[in-house]
């Protein structure tokens, strides 16, 4: 596991401050998307932010929010108690994960060598990742930024629907590192890329260009 640890809580300002600048992993589905190709809207708009961030030394801050994260912050403590008695393990604080340019949080650290990713869904969703049986595709992005940033050598992807019956409220889908080889390369390509219009952002607010 990577020993770049901070032991610190989640949405608080500390964390924050250490998000600021940086790219995380809620944020590298933005960078993926159209691989090889272009970056669109979505990560010219988060060049700017990290760009603004890393000349003011100031995280910019989101109040954003909506009914599917407030669910999931609710019912992230009720998931992670029932991957605990499914797997007899203790999931512990996720913190932050601080690599200079990049840093990932992740909702729990299974020691010695795993981590997790909890998302709740509404049961239509559930159902979907239940019958496809692997992870859900949308959220691959940020399983394998978090798995690579982390060093672990494993993450439970898991899905979360407490309208499910007891016993199948939780399906697990694991994602191994030494089998990710491919990902990894195409996340460090498409960085490199991506600090690199962090870089022209910075010189155009700065007035170098």
């Amino acid at each position: 596991m990577n020993p770049n640890f901070i032991d610190i809580d989640q949405n608080s300002d500390e964390w924050f401050d250490l998000r600021a600048g940086k790219l995380t992993g809620s944020a590298a589905g933005k960078i993926m998307a159209n691989y090889g190709k272009a970056f669109g809207n979505p990560a010219h708009a988060l060049a700017v932010q990290i760009a603004l961030e890393q000349i003011t030394g100031n995280a910019i801050s989101s109040n954003y929010t909506n009914a599917h994260m407030d669910r999931g912050h609710e019912q992230e403590p009720i998931a992670r108690a029932e991957y605990e008695r499914t797997y007899f393990c203790d999931v512990l604080n996720g913190g932050f994960f601080d690599n200079d340019k990049t840093g990932v949080s992740v909702d729990g650290r299974v020691l010695p060598d795993g981590i997790v990713e909890i998302k709740s869904h509404i049961p239509s969703v559930h159902f979907v990742n239940v019958k496809r049986g692997e992870f859900n595709p949308d959220y691959k992005w940020q399983y394998y930024f978090n798995l690579k940033e982390t060093g672990a050598e494993w993450i439970d992807t898991i899905s979360f629907c407490a309208d499910f019956p007891d016993g199948n409220r939780i399906c697990v889908y694991r994602i191994w590192a030494k089998d990710s080889e491919k990902e990894f390369e195409q996340i460090d390509i498409r960085s490199k890329q991506f600090f690199e219009l962090v870089e022209d952002k910075k010189a155009v607010i700065n007035g170098f260009s």
